[in-house]
């Protein structure tokens, strides 16, 4: 399965410099540091996105960086942004309140092949803010779930109060039954032993599963920090998955987001308009630092 053929997918509107207006409807913290901004785009009925991309977000006054889309993609001009508080740009977004405008730039970028993906098994291994592009594509499934086969989703952070989306994982997700979910924290407290859940790195759940994964009809999505995206892809590797068969979507920083100032480029690649997903097929040879 390669990427090659796929068409950049076209943004929204004639000038690609050209900001968007949009406004933040709705702000919910996820952890100390990481909010999801619910955001709806002004006249946005013709804005729609595919799992995977991304918008160029600016806060006027301190700057623009990009964010991958992470929310149900078929609701015409509105969608969500998780966020974690690390620099200017993200400290000034955390800063607004809910009515705020911003400018926005997009959709970018070439999404997840989820129609390529159709028949198969759904494997997703995501690693603390990892889950964010992810949880676009899970909405993506459960919303077409007659067109896929088992979805699975493995999850990780470092501790409970690092876990994004809980209403999701414990209130829905968990209670499914087309959907099996296992999360996992580094380090518990007292309350999360007392349910009697997990502990250790997300891989440690791969000796869960492997008597379930039927590897030859299985795609596996990954994205999460860079050691934890080693060894997630060497434990797939080890099961048997080929690299063709392992998606990811590279969280290396992108600036223009249109290919044009080269900040994003590795080797023959810009992250911003051949990726930001990627089969690990495609990508096997870039240097650590891609990652």
């Amino acid at each position: 399965m390669s990427t090659e053929g796929r068409a950049p997918m076209a943004m929204v509107g004639e000038n690609p410099f050209l900001p968007r207006v949009a406004r933040i409807l709705d702000i919910r913290e996820e952890t100390p540091d990481t909010k999801t901004f619910v955001v709806s785009v002004e006249g946005g009925e013709d804005f729609s996105y595919q799992p995977g991309q991304f918008v160029q977000l600016s806060v006027f006054g301190a700057g623009e960086a990009p964010f991958g889309f992470a929310s149900w993609p078929g609701e015409r001009g509105k969608f969500e942004l998780t966020v974690r508080r690390l620099g200017r740009v993200t400290t000034a977004l955390h800063n607004l309140p809910k009515g705020s405008f911003i400018g926005i730039r997009g959709p970018l970028g070439r999404p997840f092949p989820v129609e390529e993906f159709q028949g198969k098994d759904v494997l997703i291994v995501a690693g603390g803010l990892g889950l964010a592009p992810l949880r676009t594509v899970i909405h993506y499934i459960l919303k077409n779930r007659e067109r896929y086969g088992k979805l699975t989703v493995l999850y990780g952070a470092r501790t409970p109060k690092d876990l994004l989306y809980k209403p999701d994982l414990f209130e829905d997700w968990e209670r499914r039954e087309d959907l099996r979910l296992l999360v996992t924290v580094d380090v518990g407290d007292e309350e999360w032993r007392s349910k009697g859940r997990r502990e250790g790195v997300v891989t440690t759940l791969y000796e869960e599963i492997k008597g379930d994964v039927d590897v030859e009809r299985t795609v596996a999505l990954v994205c999460g920090p860079p050691v934890m995206f080693r060894f997630a892809v060497r434990g797939l590797l080890d099961m048997g998955f080929k690299p063709s068969q392992i998606w990811t979507t590279l969280e290396r920083q992108m600036r223009c987001g249109i290919g044009k100032c080269n900040h994003c480029c590795i080797g023959e690649k810009y992250v911003c308009v051949d990726g930001p997903v990627f089969s690990y097929e495609e990508i096997q040879g870039f240097s650590e630092e891609a990652f």
